[in-house]
C-alpha cells in the first residue's frame, strides 16, 4: 500500500490543502455566528425546564447527531445536572423504561425529520415527560411535536457535497454546551461543585481539598513538649507509615511545634548529640507554618515550596491538629503548574 510522506506531497498540494481546511473552519464559523444572532427566549426556557426536572434529562439522536447527545449529556453530568444519553434505537426495543414521567427528553435532530426519533414521540407522550427539542425548524414534525424548541435555522455543511454532517453538528454541540453552561450557572455551580464530580484528571486534582490527602491517626508522629527527644523517637519506633515530622501539642491537641528528621539531622551533623535529651519543647520549631481544613491543596502546595519545607500540619479553626501534609505523598496528585 502507497504511503503519504513529505516527499510525496507537492508544494501546490499542501497549499491547497491548508486553504481547504481554512475553508471548512470559515463556513462552520460562520454558520456559528448565524446560529448565534437566532437564539432567541426558547434556549432560556430550556435552561429553566431542566433547571426545575425533578426527575433526569435524557438526551437522545440519531447518528452524528446522537454523538453530540452523548457530549451533551455528559456536559450537563459534569456541571450538576443528573443527566443520560439514550440511543433512539434501543429506546423502542426496551430502554423506554429508563424515563419516567418527571424526566426531561432533548431531541437532537437537525432536519427534524430523523424517523427514528420521531417513533419516540408517541412513547414520550404515554410516560408523560416532556419533549424538547434542537433542531432547524419550529415547522419540522419534532419541532412541532415538541413542548419546547430551539431553531438553529438553516446551516450550510462544509462538506463539498453538502451532504457530511459537519456545520450542522458543529452548531448542535455550541448549542448544547450554551445551554449546558447556562443552567449550570443557575445552578450556582461552584469550584467545590466542579471538584466533587471531576475527582480525578488535572481539573480535579487543582481543586482537591487537604483533608481528602492528609495522614491522620497512627499516621501521626504526636509528642508533648516535656517528652526527650530521644524518649519520643523510642516510643514512635516501630511499624508505621513513615513521617519524616513530630508534631507537638498540649493536652487539648492544639498545635505547639514541630520537630522534623532535618531537624534531628543538624544535631549529629553539629556533635550536639546531649541534646537528644532535652525536653523537645526546649528545640522545636515554634509556631510553624501551617494550614487549615478545608484548605485547597494547591494552597498547601505553595507553603511547601515558598517555604522549602516538606511537611505541613493541618489544623482545625481552633488550631488543634488533625493531621499532616507530607510532600512524598503529593507524588502524582499535584496539578502540573505546582511542579515545577
Amino acid at each position: 500500500m502507497a504511503m503519504i510522506t513529505d516527499a510525496s506531497l507537492s508544494l501546490e498540494t499542501e497549499v491547497e490543502g491548508v486553504a481547504f481546511a481554512r475553508e471548512v473552519l470559515r463556513i462552520e464559523a460562520e454558520a456559528l455566528g448565524r446560529v448565534r444572532e437566532r437564539l432567541g427566549p426558547a434556549i432560556a426556557q430550556a435552561a429553566d425546564l431542566i433547571y426545575r426536572c425533578a426527575g433526569s434529562v435524557i438526551v437522545t439522536g440519531m447518528g452524528k447527531a446522537g454523538l453530540v447527545g452523548q457530549k451533551l449529556a455528559a456536559t450537563l453530568a459534569s456541571t450538576g445536572t443528573r443527566a443520560f444519553p439514550l440511543h433512539p434505537g434501543e429506546a423502542i426495543h426496551g430502554d423506554l423504561g429508563r424515563i419516567r414521567a418527571d424526566d426531561v427528553v432533548i431531541a437532537l435532530s437537525q432536519s427534524g425529520e430523523t424517523e427514528e426519533v420521531l417513533r419516540l414521540v408517541p412513547a414520550l407522550r404515554r410516560l408523560g415527560a416532556r419533549l424538547m427539542a434542537i433542531t432547524e425548524r419550529t415547522t419540522s414534525s419534532l419541532g412541532r411535536a415538541a413542548d419546547l424548541c430551539i431553531a438553529l435555522g438553516p446551516i450550510e455543511e462544509a462538506c463539498p457535497l453538502g451532504l457530511a454532517p459537519s456545520a450542522s453538528t458543529t452548531a448542535l454541540m455550541a448549542v448544547g454546551d450554551a445551554l449546558a453552561l447556562l443552567v449550570s450557572r443557575m445552578r450556582d455551580f461552584s469550584p467545590e461543585d466542579f471538584a466533587l464530580y471531576h475527582p480525578g484528571g488535572s481539573l480535579g486534582r487543582k481543586l482537591t481539598r487537604v483533608e481528602d490527602v492528609m495522614r491522620t491517626g497512627r499516621q501521626l508522629r504526636r509528642a508533648h513538649v516535656e517528652e526527650t527527644v530521644r524518649e519520643i523517637f523510642v516510643r514512635l519506633a516501630g511499624p508505621r507509615r513513615r513521617s519524616g515530622a513530630i508534631l507537638i501539642e498540649d493536652a487539648d491537641t492544639h498545635l505547639l511545634g514541630i520537630f522534623t528528621d532535618s531537624d534531628l539531622a543538624r544535631l549529629f551533623e553539629k556533635r550536639r548529640e546531649a541534646e537528644l535529651d532535652r525536653q523537645i519543647g526546649e528545640i522545636m520549631t515554634i509556631d510553624p507554618k501551617r494550614v487549615r481544613v478545608g484548605a485547597l491543596l494547591s494552597d498547601a502546595v505553595e507553603l511547601l515550596k515558598t517555604y522549602k519545607i516538606s511537611e505541613l500540619p493541618v489544623v482545625d479553626r481552633g488550631n488543634r491538629l488533625v493531621g499532616l501534609i507530607d510532600v512524598t505523598d503529593l507524588i502524582g496528585l499535584v496539578p502540573a503548574e505546582f511542579e515545577e
